[in-house]
């Protein structure tokens, strides 16, 4: 839930996007900064391209299960093994030396079947302090007011140590969002990939 320290960490779940990816690594290398992506398998194995980007430009990747199944914790262990391998494999398709060091439940069910398997392959689980749901884009909210809600809820929340959870996967709004946030964090706060 926190980097064991006083720097802030952003992670960034689901993707990679073909389109929100590019803008998010667009976005980090402008203003310096590393973060962490959490992939899904089937994406990374449709856009290796991206995943070779992210790992280039020194972000940390992270295993988000193959397809985001929101009940793979509660699988059979050996099938948990399988999904979580089968994505390690994706990742390593396209960058073969690739360091994937830890694991993200998708919906953030975690299990302790699912945790060990992470375990048993050299993973981590990370979880988040600070989650500004951007992924909650209600239909009667237009794009700058859901903007200014993800801003307002990280700004009021985040705290020393946090790790902030976002999504590059299908969320325009998150980098409009964090094209604000991300200077006024680096000006309270040590931005990090997770080490």
């Amino acid at each position: 839930m926190r980097t064991g320290g006083d720097e802030v960490a952003l992670t960034f779940d689901d993707g990679p996007d073909p389109v929100q990816t590019p803008r998010m690594l667009d976005l980090l290398k402008q203003q310096g900064v590393k973060a962490t992506f959490c992939l899904v398998g089937q994406n990374a194995a449709a856009h290796p391209e991206l995943v070779q980007r992210i790992a280039a430009e020194g972000h940390t990747l992270c295993n988000h299960s193959w397809n985001h199944s929101l009940t793979l914790g509660r699988q059979k262990p050996a099938a948990i093994r399988a999904d979580l391998e089968k994505t390690n494999d994706a990742i390593r398709a396209a960058v073969p030396d690739a360091e994937i060091k830890y694991m993200r439940a998708p919906g953030g069910n975690f299990t302790p079947a699912l945790v060990e398997a992470a375990a048993e392959q050299g993973m981590t689980s990370i979880y988040w302090q600070l989650d500004p749901r951007d992924w909650d884009h209600s239909t009667d909210a237009s794009d700058g007011a859901h903007e200014a809600r993800v801003v307002k809820t990280v700004k009021k929340h985040v705290g020393k140590g946090a790790i902030i959870l976002s999504h590059d996967y299908g969320q325009p709004d998150t980098i409009a969002a964090y094209k604000t946030l991300i200077p006024w964090l680096k000006s309270r706060y040590d931005l990090i990939a997770l080490p």
